[in-house]
């Protein structure tokens, strides 16, 4: 009987959806659509000291600002709920007990000062620090005893003491790890929470999972995991251990160096398809070579036998590649809406699209806004460079050196003259008229018919409307700023001369 196809994203509530995290979910959403299964969302917040009030919800929200829209979920509901860990431990308490009953778990009774002094002296020994098995040994019913009289314990799994154990990964195949090396590890906490290595095994089997999605560094568990499923006679799912993300050096990512958090990546104007693009490719590879995916190509294209399992490297030059071309595929419309929440400082958004300059509390149309935002739509990578690019803008009067007017080897005095014969010709045209395409015709050929240098003229006026040395070009930028912005900023370059 074929198993139905089914993955979940089980994040613990404990802060920002780490770049890792939003792979990891993207590869098993994908993995679940291109077989016609299901993507579960389960919080897993039995970390009870680590959690961050109201992450839960954060979680879900960049997630679905990513795209990533789930099946079923604590907010969804479906039919395997509850799906928030902490509102399941009766659940684990009963498999719990039923591991103690069939002898493949136990109760350990050692007190934390106990357990202190074993850890400082395995170290001391430069012994790997480990569980000595001390409550191993003790029979049920003194257990039992133990419990009813009050005394404090946790659980731990009996693991094997000798030979192997085998586990498979779907993209590494068998890999064997000595039990001699595995640890006796807890498995419910002596407050009656559950570990995160046996919540989630119970959930998975529960919950029908039938692929699990988790980093390269968790392979180290896999035997725990494994011998889990065999203590309670569970088939296991299948495991897809995703490869390391490296940085360009070579080293884990930091949150030190801003290459961590997705919600970081939001504020500083990455679109999420660009995101989702971007970590697809750490971890996958489409046969013909092509980078530029959408999720509707890529279901129909994955095959999780294409996976790599070398190391994957985040380089944020590729992430704003992406970046740059997903913003230049926005209509005009579209790239405003991305747009305008990093304009915040710049113009005040008023009601039914109008606008107002904080800085001269003039109105500005929505059209302009849109002509003035497009000047920069195919230069930038990011959203969060767009204020620094149009803030010149946005502005009564333009604070450059008038040096910065000259071009080449002109005089004061010439370019002085050549912005008074471009500010005659350009008030000869009237608001109907005054568009790109219009002043770029007018100009141009004027200055072909008399063999002027067109740089001799171009580059004063465009600094003059813009103030800057790299900017866009004149007739865009006058088109943005609007006729009588244009002869105003225009007068004023020529009182600095």
């Amino acid at each position: 009987m074929n198993k139905k196809v089914r993955l979940r994203f089980a994040p613990s509530p404990t802060g920002f959806l780490h770049i890792g995290g939003l792979r990891t979910a993207l590869f098993a959403y994908i993995i679940a659509k291109s077989q016609a299964g299901k993507i579960i969302l389960r919080i897993e917040d039995t970390d009870q000291a680590r959690e961050v009030e109201g992450a839960a919800d954060k979680l879900v929200e960049i997630l679905s600002w990513a795209g990533i829209n789930f099946d079923e979920s604590p907010q969804l509901g479906g039919s395997f709920g509850p799906y928030i860990q902490t509102q399941r431990l009766d659940i684990y308490k009963q498999h719990a007990q039923t591991l103690l009953d069939s002898g493949k778990a136990y109760r350990c009774f050692c007190s934390t000062e106990r357990l202190q002094a074993l850890r400082e002296e395995q170290q001391k020994n430069k012994q790997a620090p480990r569980y000595d098995n001390h409550c191993r040994g003790l029979s049920l019913e003194e257990s039992n005893q133990k419990a009813e009289a009050g005394e404090s314990f946790v659980i731990r799994q009996k693991m094997p003491l000798e030979g192997v154990v085998e586990a498979v990964d779907e993209l590494r195949g068998k890999i064997v790890f000595e039990a001699k090396n595995l640890d006796d590890h807890v498995l419910i906490k002596s407050d009656g929470i559950p570990t995160y290595q046996f919540a989630s095994v119970v959930d998975d089997h529960l919950m029908e999972i039938s692929h699990v999605t988790r980093g390269e560094e968790w392979i180290p568990s896999f035997p725990k995991n494994i011998l889990l499923y065999q203590a309670f006679s569970w088939e296991a799912p299948k495991f897809i251990h995703l490869p390391l993300i490296l940085n360009k050096e070579g080293g884990k990512l930091s949150k030190r160096q801003n290459d961590v958090a997705v919600e970081d990546y939001r504020e500083q104007g990455y679109l999420p398809k660009a995101l989702l693009n971007f970590c697809l490719l750490l971890g996958w590879h489409p046969k013909d070579d092509k980078e530029i995916l959408d999720l509707k190509e890529v279901l129909e294209k994955f095959k999780i036998k294409d996976m790599q399992v070398s190391p994957a490297v985040f380089d944020r030059d590729k992430l704003d590649f992406f970046n740059g071309y997903y913003l230049r595929q926005l209509n005009e419309d579209e790239f405003a809406k991305e747009a305008l929440p990093f304009l915040s400082d710049l113009i005040e958004i008023q009601a039914d699209k109008n606008f107002k300059i904080k800085n001269t509390q003039k109105q500005i149309s929505y059209e302009q806004v849109k002509k003035i935002l497009n000047l920069e739509q195919s230069r930038i990578k990011k959203l969060s460079e767009l204020p620094e690019l149009v803030h010149n803008f946005f502005i009564e009067d333009l604070d450059y050196d008038k040096d910065l007017l000259i071009w080449k080897s002109l005089s004061f005095a010439e370019i002085k003259d050549n912005l008074l014969e471009l500010k005659a010709l350009l008030e000869t045209v009237d608001n109907d008229n005054w568009n790109k395409g219009h002043l770029e015709n007018l100009i141009i050929t004027y200055l072909k018919d008399k063999e002027a240098k067109l740089g001799d003229y171009l580059w004063p006026f465009r600094v003059a409307l813009t103030g800057r040395k790299n900017s866009p070009g004149p007739f865009e930028s006058a088109e943005a700023l609007g006729r009588e912005e244009s002869l105003k900023r225009t007068d004023k370059a020529l009182t600095k001369l």
